[in-house]
């Protein structure tokens, strides 16, 4: 009897730390901590991406680095960069710091609607021609940006890593809130996208509120984010709505690449009314030979002239409307 209770017992404490080496091995190879909660998961998806693979994920994570100029750059095509007929020389933004707040809703048990506020400050250098004198001007500013995005279950494993991926992401609308609320002068209303000289538009972004114009990933079988190639040519349009009697400085701004950022400053295209203004700008140009593959954030903004034009530290207004795109080949 001895015998059979030791050997019972024995195989009891082998069968017990054979289970907690399982355990323990189980918990090692965990994809996700047993204590991430799915909204903990989903914010953690927002604020630091998701994997090197899955850039359609990653795209709300590199918001800022996609968006800080660094410095005053030149735009692409503003000609020879101390040329003495253009009084700006060169401007950009520079970000110090960020904050992001998340709102996280159900739909059911499948879907978690995330409403996201980004809330930028830093300031613009520009640079610039001040009687015949090459002079410079850091202007401060706080920008406001809000984007939509929607996480659909795909599994109910414990751990949160499988269940959520990125379902719809929206463009992301934003504007100076200080030292002028951007709105209040100039308001992007509408962007147009044509490829290789299509006749019609292959995308159309309708405002003022872009946050609410979605894409579905590729992941989920949908259309996916707008793609283009290295080389293909782009043409743009944008509408504005205007309270300044000047025309407004229009850019589109690509993320940084290999020789750095890059700009593109759009041309007056037509005008009606007299107050408020109504106006189309456009712009036409072929995507950077050595683009970097992957997604961005490409962006477009509108500031009044006396923002880039004027030192007056008072008078900075912008509107800028941000939307994903990615590079193939």
């Amino acid at each position: 009897m001895k015998t059979t209770k030791f050997f019972r017992s024995t195989l009891l404490i082998t069968f017990t730390f054979l289970l907690v080496l399982f355990l323990q091995s189980c918990k090692d190879n965990a994809t996700e901590p047993t204590e991430l909660t799915d909204d903990e998961f989903v914010k953690q998806v927002v604020l630091n991406g998701f994997d090197n693979s899955s850039v359609e994920d990653n795209l709300i994570a590199q918001e800022r680095t996609d968006f800080d100029d660094g410095s005053a750059v030149p735009d692409d095509d503003s000609g020879p960069i101390l040329s003495p007929l253009d009084s700006l020389k060169r401007w950009g933004r520079i970000i110090t710091g960020t904050n992001v707040n998340i709102n996280i809703e159900n739909s059911g048990d499948t879907l978690k609607i995330v409403h996201i506020t980004r809330t930028i400050n830093g300031y613009f250098r520009i640079i610039g021609y001040k009687n015949g004198q090459v002079d410079s001007v850091n202007k401060p500013y706080t920008q406001v940006f809000n984007r939509n995005v929607e996480f659909k279950r795909i599994g109910y494993s414990p751990y949160p890593r499988l269940n959520w991926r990125l379902y719809r992401v929206s463009c992301l609308d934003g504007q100076t809130t200080q030292p002028q609320i951007g709105s209040d002068y100039v308001m992007i209303t509408k962007v147009e996208f044509y490829k290789n000289n299509s006749p019609t538009p292959t995308l159309v972004l309708n405002g003022p509120d872009f946050q609410n114009f979605y894409f579905i990933t590729a992941y989920f079988g949908g259309s996916g984010i707008p793609s283009v190639n290295r080389g293909d040519q782009i043409t743009i349009k944008v509408y504005t709505t205007s309270q300044n009697s000047d025309p407004d400085y229009v850019a589109f701004h690509w993320p940084k690449n290999t020789f750095g950022f890059h700009r593109k400053k759009f041309q007056l295209e037509s005008q009606t009314g007299s107050g408020p203004y109504y106006r189309v700008y456009s712009k036409t140009f072929n995507i950077y030979s050595q683009h970097r593959f992957g997604v961005f954030n490409g962006s477009i903004s509108a500031s009044t002239k006396e923002s880039l034009y004027d030192d007056d530290i008072s008078k900075f207004a912008s509107d800028q409307v941000t939307f994903p795109y990615k590079v193939l080949q």
